[in-house]
């Protein structure tokens, strides 16, 4: 059997080593679902992606998607990153959109100069949660909370909670208390929290952001596409910057050494609200696992 080839790649990145990791693996077709698990698990970076690289009849990439514990039906980074793999290593075109074929549908990656875009699906909204039941689950005090907007599920493919905070000091000293969580929030709850702030570390960015997605097993992710494409529907909906649209750039991973850089695009069009995502994406490294005899 053929040893599997793979690539890594740091996306949100602004220079190498720097972003959220990413190990792609193509030629995945003699993988079973247990072994796309165990090498997502050796690779223990948030995400990991397995691609047929021969394009489908609707014209997309079949990928999957896994976590070092389990597999998900979409993830922001993870997409960026392979639809980058794809274009550059595998296919070799100069052709400015790839499609992917995840398992929550076919997500549209567009290549703009430097920067590659995710087209999200449209984001829903859960019922609003109790700031002061959140302020304890999240470690922050209830002051730190930014309560002219509430905190919220969102949802463009993964639901994560939305927690607006009022100063980088909060975002920073956050620390969740994921056993309080469990008991203080209802089930449909995720594991999954975005807190920002209007406060930065450099003034050129216009949020800070920190997620933790202890329902996958990644304690804290450097930069998280799928949870910023939910800020963005939040920031339109709430009118956080008193506009139907955004254009902004959110820098998270600083707390765990992992500079990131996002930049989100969203407009609210009546029925629906619109969200991009894009980030620069940056070689590391090629390789392949050799088949055990």
């Amino acid at each position: 059997m053929a040893n599997h080839r793979f690539y890594i790649v740091d996306v949100f990145a602004e220079k190498k080593y720097a972003g959220n990791q990413l190990a792609v693996f193509v030629d995945r077709g003699d993988l079973s679902d247990a072994e796309m698990q165990d090498l997502a698990r050796e690779m223990h970076f948030s995400e990991t992606t397995f691609v047929v690289p021969e394009r489908q009849p609707d014209g997309g990439y079949a990928v999957r998607i896994f976590t070092p514990a389990t597999e998900l039906s979409f993830a922001g980074h993870p997409t960026l990153g392979t639809a980058f793999v794809i274009r550059n290593e595998i296919i070799r075109t100069a052709d400015p959109v790839v499609l992917l074929n995840e398992k929550v549908g076919q997500i549209p990656v567009t290549f703009r100069g430097d920067i590659v875009w995710m087209h999200q699906k449209p984001p829903t909204f859960g019922a609003p949660l109790d700031a002061q039941v959140c302020a304890a689950t999240l470690g922050v005090p209830p002051e730190g909370i930014d309560d002219r907007f509430p905190i919220q599920v969102v949802s463009t493919g993964l639901p994560f909670v939305i927690a607006p905070l009022k100063s980088l000091a909060a975002v920073q000293r956050a620390k969740p208390n994921w056993d309080k969580y469990v008991v203080s929030n209802r089930a449909e709850t995720p594991r999954a929290i975005l807190l920002f702030s209007p406060e930065t570390l450099d003034t050129a960015n216009q949020l800070h952001a920190r997620v933790f997605v202890d329902e996958v097993g990644v304690p804290e992710d450097p930069a998280t596409g799928s949870a910023n494409g939910c800020l963005a529907g939040y920031l339109v909906k709430y009118r956080y910057f008193a506009k139907p649209q955004i254009d902004v750039r959110v820098e998270q991973g600083y707390e765990i050494d992992r500079p990131s850089l996002l930049f989100l695009q969203a407009q609210d069009q009546g029925q629906a609200i619109d969200v991009h995502v894009g980030g620069r994406v940056v070689m590391v490294a090629k390789g392949e696992f050799i088949q055990a005899p």
